[in-house]
């Protein structure tokens, strides 16, 4: 147990990419992506993966490896990163993991709550139904099943929504019923690095980073992907707003400011999941990198 997971997290906007590679170049390590949009080598520009010249500073993984086409759940994720953290740990006592994505970031430190499988045909009927009469009905069906998990899951997240709806169905026991349960156990320590601010400049970061994308090209990055907006990956805020202007629904100034609205909710949900972590370092995200360097040193220093 003398390796070290460093998992750095904090809401979107607030400066986890450059964290993140100044630490992997002080530890001679390599990066470890927890971020969920990432992973589509189609979805570049909203989903502000780092640029090339950032992954060339240092190796990544799990970085446009997959395509929108493909279906690549929190559980294949979990599986593929544990294999490879086996295999950096052979030649690292560190690794640096970044990433907003709670359930991901989640996945690999804790371990994933077990589901039994259950008949595929009744994600079918939810997602049409979906498609039908809107997350609403769902939302009802699943608080009448499990308020448990209507009162904590994101319910503005239809897959979310679908997957705790299809192991209610499924299995006829509550989703909620399935969570918290013994996980298997990690051969490494965790330490995560919360970055934050004041929430007014959270927002402001946001604001400013989605009028940058929509300079870098993201309307043109959504049109290339028209052809494809029904695929879950593209569920996402950024790109979901400017569908809707495209299918002359809304016009493109408001969807950027719906865009903008929505990545502040979604910052927010960021900060309620990572605050849960009792253990969580918390750093101004304008703290010096050599003072967190310092923390972490400190940190494991205590364990020995």
């Amino acid at each position: 147990m003398n390796k070290y997971l460093v998992s750095v997290i904090g809401p979107t906007a607030i400066g986890k990419t450059s964290l993140s590679i100044k630490l992997a170049k002080h530890f001679t390590t390599e990066i470890i992506s927890a971020d969920s949009r990432q992973f589509f080598k189609e979805m570049q520009i909203g989903t502000a993966a780092p640029t090339s010249k950032e992954l060339n500073q240092v190796k990544h993984h799990f970085i446009h490896h997959k395509s929108i086409k493909d279906n690549y759940s929190v559980g294949a994720f979990e599986k593929d990163t544990i294999t490879y953290l086996n295999n950096l740990f052979k030649t690292h006592d560190i690794v640096i993991m970044v990433g907003g994505s709670g359930l991901y970031v989640d996945a690999i430190t804790k371990g994933l709550d077990y589901f039994p499988e259950v008949d595929t045909n009744i994600r079918k009927r939810l997602n049409v139904e979906l498609e039908l009469n809107g997350i609403e009905r769902l939302q009802e069906q699943l608080k009448e099943l499990d308020i448990k998990s209507y009162n904590s899951i994101a319910m503005d997240n239809p897959h979310r929504v679908i997957r705790a709806l299809e192991i209610c169905i499924g299995t006829k026991k509550p989703y909620s019923s399935f969570l918290n349960k013994d996980k298997e156990p990690r051969n490494f320590k965790t330490i995560s690095i919360g970055l934050t601010a004041e929430r007014n400049i959270i927002y402001e970061r946001i604001n400013r980073r989605v009028d940058l994308m929509i300079e870098q090209g993201l309307l043109n990055e959504v049109k290339s992907l028209e052809n494809y907006q029904h695929l879950n990956a593209l569920n996402t805020v950024g790109y979901k707003e400017l569908f809707k202007y495209l299918n002359g629904e809304w016009s493109l100034e408001f969807a950027i400011s719906e865009i903008k609205k929505n990545t502040r909710r979604f910052a927010k949900r960021q900060l309620t999941w990572f605050k849960k972590n009792e253990d969580t370092l918390w750093f101004d995200y304008q703290t010096d990198g050599n003072n967190i360097i310092n923390q972490i040193l400190t940190k494991i220093n205590e364990t020995f």
